[in-house]
């Protein structure tokens, strides 16, 4: 019988897809295996970023054979594209011509 998956991850995916669109050329101080180790590096957010929503697609996808997971990847994909879509709607655009120019 199917289980319910309660937690906040989608929503806190929905941050990500915004800061995703927002913030594409910040840097994200990350974990980064190099060889047989771990190594401290800054990545630009939008790598780091489009690595994690591949993750989440391809487990979504592994988990589509009916195999029970307590992971709900698919809420996480849901959550990321809902976040960027709305950032999209409701944030303002930025105005890059003459701030004394009006619109």
């Amino acid at each position: 019988s199917p289980v319910p998956i309660v937690g906040a991850s989608g929503a806190i995916a929905g941050v990500l897809g915004g800061y995703f669109l927002t913030f594409p050329r910040s840097r994200v101080l990350s974990l980064v295996p190099v060889f047989f180790f771990l190594t401290l590096m800054e990545i630009p957010a939008v790598i780091f970023l489009a690595l994690w929503f591949i993750l989440q697609l391809f487990n979504g996808s592994l988990s589509l054979g009916g195999v029970a997971n307590p992971v709900a990847w698919w809420a996480h994909v849901g959550g990321f594209v809902g976040g960027a879509i709305l950032i999209k709607l409701i944030a303002p655009r930025r105005y890059t011509g003459n701030p004394s120019a009006k619109q």
